[in-house]
């Protein structure tokens, strides 16, 4: 009694202060805005009774004239121009672009010794201008190779490649820089950038360490050995304290590695193959992108970025015409913040058969697929039962793409094998070594993010985590804060094991860990391999990570990029050599 008694009153002691009322009714809403449903799977429906903004709780709260007054307040404030509504432009008029194939220039000797002849590629950062709706005039964005998405990497497994990537971008950025943020400090160049292979199984000299960024005029060549699975890879600017910025501008694209144990599978594949790059942004009433700014400008930095427009491969509600046959779709999202929860208008299931890292061991039949920030999904979608329909792919109240189905019958619609890649699950026992890392979030009178930590551990803090080469650890994600964090970690790959609500108010108060339900273990089609995991809010997430590829310094962090920009980044560091023995820290 005496503990709840206490816990009532920290609870009151926070609703006082304006803190708990507006957390706990923010992280209510999904991330689309909507008092819809919790995304997070495993957990109750909750629901309010109507969106109380920021805006709302401050003008009503004893305590607004302390929020105005505090600085370094995270609050986005309204732009000057209200922002395009893109429900008042015409619908599914545009055809669905197709990223450009990147084409090799000439062949190299690989630098790894070997001798081997390896294809060169020169894809450089630079400045574009792009119609992201038929109705709209020319977008400035920033580019790989001149398109957005970049130029489409189709790759092969064991079969290096090399890739320069120049730096053409002009001298001045065209979106807010935060000079308070650690690595975007006055007097650097401010269109910097490096490029980072998410989920490549990368040296770390070519992994693109978000210190090692470079500026206009210079350039940089990374190799890549493709020493791994098949799968749907990225690649993306990751250059320190602006990364948020340069993404925003533009700076990713697809990687696709391919084996024979894919092939062998005869899945669909040539035009019937369709990649979907999924982001959110918003845009003024020119067409231009518009970013959300603090209501301090020399803080300009904001926690979360969600945006009203909804671009797949760079439009605003394409089409695509599909026979009524089985098409394979390799998506990504790639917005800053945005959670997808994705389906089709006519409720039928698409069958996942792939997660970040590669394919499952058997299909996944998902009606609702949720992608988080970093994620990607391998999805069959059959359309032989949607002869001369029109379906929609949609994200809660969003409506994204438009399939026009052909009414005409095709003679091979294609089937779906039962079993796909073997997927060992690694015993637990395979540990040497168990890691219990914190996720939190440092908030200001009025409930206004501050920034986030990991282990609560600045960036510039010395290395703590030093796995060693070919050993496998266990991470145990213990999320304090409102907020479900996408966790990357660079050069490996992983699997989950399970997840556990537990109490943080016990955590945070007394450094005890006390579970409130059982270990939940991974949806179906989260059993295969990952490179980016869900961090659900007060829940430990537990992944095993093998450490195995190479020596060096790596990150890891949130995929929230305005997260990432804002200390929720970490370096771990791989060390050569055996581990004498096991432990926790």
């Amino acid at each position: 009694m005496e503990r709840e008694a206490q816990r009532e009153c920290c609870c009151a002691s926070r609703a006082f202060s304006g803190i708990q009322p507006f957390r706990y009714l923010k992280k209510s809403l999904n991330r689309n805005g909507f008092p819809l449903r919790q995304l997070e799977n495993g957990y109750k429906v909750r629901r309010v009774a109507r969106l109380i903004s920021r805006r709302w709780f401050l003008g009503r709260s004893t305590l607004a004239a302390a929020a105005a007054c505090a600085p370094g307040l995270a609050r986005a404030v309204t732009p000057p121009v209200a922002n395009l509504d893109p429900n008042r432009l015409a619908r599914f008029v545009d055809p669905l672009p197709i990223p450009p194939r990147a084409v090799p220039v000439e062949h190299r000797a690989a630098p790894d010794g070997s001798g081997e002849q390896v294809p060169f590629y020169r894809v450089p950062m630079r400045a574009i201008q792009a119609r992201l709706h038929r109705d709209l005039p020319p977008t400035k964005l920033w580019s790989f190779g001149g398109s957005v998405p970049g130029l489409l990497f189709d790759t092969r497994s064991g079969q290096g490649l090399a890739i320069e990537w120049p730096n053409e971008l002009p001298a001045r950025h065209f979106l807010p820089i935060d000079h308070t943020l650690h690595g975007a400090e006055k007097g650097l160049h401010e269109a910097r950038g490096v490029v980072h292979l998410h989920g490549g199984k990368t040296p770390a000299a070519s992994d693109g360490y978000p210190e090692d960024w470079y500026a206009p005029g210079q350039s940089r060549t990374y190799y890549y050995p493709n020493r791994q699975d098949a799968a749907l890879l990225w690649y993306h600017d990751h250059a320190m304290g602006i990364n948020r910025l340069n993404m925003y501008a533009g700076l990713f694209g697809l990687f696709i590695v391919r084996d024979a144990v894919e092939e062998a599978l005869r899945l669909p594949s040539g035009k019937y193959e369709v990649p979907l790059v999924l982001a959110d942004r918003n845009l003024q009433p020119d067409g231009q992108l518009s970013y959300p700014v603090s209501a301090d400008p020399e803080r300009p930095w904001v926690p979360e970025v969600f945006g009203e427009a909804h671009l797949v491969n760079g439009k605003l509600f394409p089409y695509l015409e599909v026979e009524p046959r089985l098409y394979r779709f390799r998506i990504l999202n790639a917005a800053n913040g945005r959670f997808y929860r994705l389906s089709l208008s006519d409720g039928a299931a698409m069958q996942q058969i792939g997660s970040d890292q590669g394919l499952l061991a058997a299909p996944a039949a998902v009606k609702y697929l949720q992608l988080a920030p970093g994620e990607r999904a391998d999805v069959v979608i059959d359309f032989s039962g949607s002869r001369g329909a029109r379906l929609l792919l949609n994200s809660e109240p969003f409506e994204l793409l438009e399939f026009r189905v052909g009414a005409a019958p095709v003679a091979e619609p294609g089937t779906l094998p039962r079993q796909l890649r073997p997927v060992a699950r690694i015993p637990e026992s395979a540990a040497v070594q168990t890691r219990r890392l914190t996720l939190g979030e440092s908030l200001s009178l009025v409930a206004e993010s501050m920034g986030m930590l990991l282990n609560n551990t600045p960036w510039h803090a010395p290395v703590t985590e030093q796995p060693v080469l070919d050993t496998t650890e266990i991470w145990e994600l213990v999320n304090l804060t409102e907020d479900v964090h996408p966790i990357h970690l660079h050069m490996v790959r992983f699997q989950v094991l399970d997840r556990r609500r537990f109490d943080a108010y016990d955590y945070t108060s007394a450094g005890k860990l006390r579970f409130t339900g059982p270990p939940v273990p991974p949806d179906p089609n989260e059993m295969g391999w990952k490179d980016t995991v869900r961090a659900n809010s007060h829940t430990v997430t537990r992944i095993i990570v093998p450490f195995t590829g190479y020596p060096g310094r790596y990150v890891w962090h949130c995929h929230i990029l305005e997260h990432e920009d804002n200390e929720m980044m970490r370096p771990f560091e791989v060390l050569p050599g055996r581990s004498p023995g096991s432990g926790r820290t």
